[in-house]
């Protein structure tokens, strides 16, 4: 079906998708970043959730300067990566429970792609070789704090610079309770400041580019490693709310380097005038 607004062509699959529900991660769910063959981060990234490798190849590199914030754990020594209970295998079961599922076939369609593309709940598969999410998917959650979506993406995954995720027309302010998942049978990248929602498990390397955020979600990877760059990852729930408008607000990005260093320039110039403007008045 097809819509003008304003000027946009508006896709929506409501009737036609499949039912979702929500895929649970099991002990999985407590981490940020999974990558089995390690985490490789540039820059001051911050997580909101627990990181790790495997056991078998444990690397991780640039922490710090990124940041793993409490209750979150950083585990040099990685976790199990197989077996039922352990967050490679419960991540591997999520990844099996998705791909599972009955699905809408979208075909070759890209996401985002020609307009402004609208999806409710639901499970969509695709055929193409390589999904590509250029510009702007909205989720519409039809009123519900629970709604969940699931994406069967048999290949590559891929988001071009500046793309979004959102939800919208979600239920009452207060947790959202549903889960945004996507399959992903090869590699993830998601391109430079995408603003990014939902639980990414790959099967091969997940890479997040030059400031690219997920909110909502996490990135996994089962088999390969996951590389970070000057990116923000929140996995708490706590974090992951709708707002009055009906929507979720990602994370906010992080400061380019040259930007952080004026912040934190003009912060310790305040710091000294106050200082400075203090001891005047004592002296006074």
């Amino acid at each position: 079906m097809r819509q003008r607004l304003i000027g946009l062509v508006v896709f929506s699959f409501w009737v036609l998708s499949a039912y979702a529900g929500t895929i649970h991660l099991g002990s999985a769910a407590d981490f940020a970043v999974l990558g089995e063959a390690g985490v490789t981060n540039t820059g001051p990234s911050s997580i909101y959730g627990s990181l790790a490798g495997s056991t078998d190849t444990p690397a991780i590199t640039g922490f710090p300067p990124g940041i793993v914030f409490a209750p979150g754990v950083l585990y040099p020594a990685g976790v199990a990566n197989s077996g039922p209970g352990t967050p490679f295998g419960d991540a591997t079961a999520a990844f099996d429970a998705a791909n599972g599922l009955g699905s809408f076939n979208e075909g070759t369609l890209s996401l985002g792609a020609g307009g402004l593309l609208s999806l409710g709940p639901g499970v969509y598969s695709f055929t193409s070789a390589t999904v590509l999410l250029n510009g702007l998917l909205m989720l519409d959650a039809g009123g519900s704090n629970d709604a969940s979506w699931t994406f069967q993406i048999p290949g590559a995954f891929t988001t071009a610079a500046g793309s979004s995720v959102e939800v919208v027309d979600a239920g009452s302010s207060g947790l959202f309770t549903g889960s945004i998942t996507w399959a992903v049978g090869s590699g993830a990248t998601l391109g430079t400041t995408t603003t990014f929602l939902g639980t990414i498990i790959s099967q091969a390397k997940t890479a997040l580019d030059t400031g690219a955020t997920i909110g909502c979600g996490r990135a996994i990877s089962l088999d390969a490693s996951v590389t970070l760059d000057n990116n923000v990852i929140d996995a708490f729930p706590a974090d992951c709310t709708v707002t009055a408008g009906g929507g979720i607000i990602p994370p906010a990005p992080i400061p380019e380097p040259g930007t952080f260093a004026l912040l934190s320039f003009a912060l310790l110039a305040m710091v000294f005038l106050t200082f400075r403007k203090s001891r005047v008045s004592s002296l006074s």
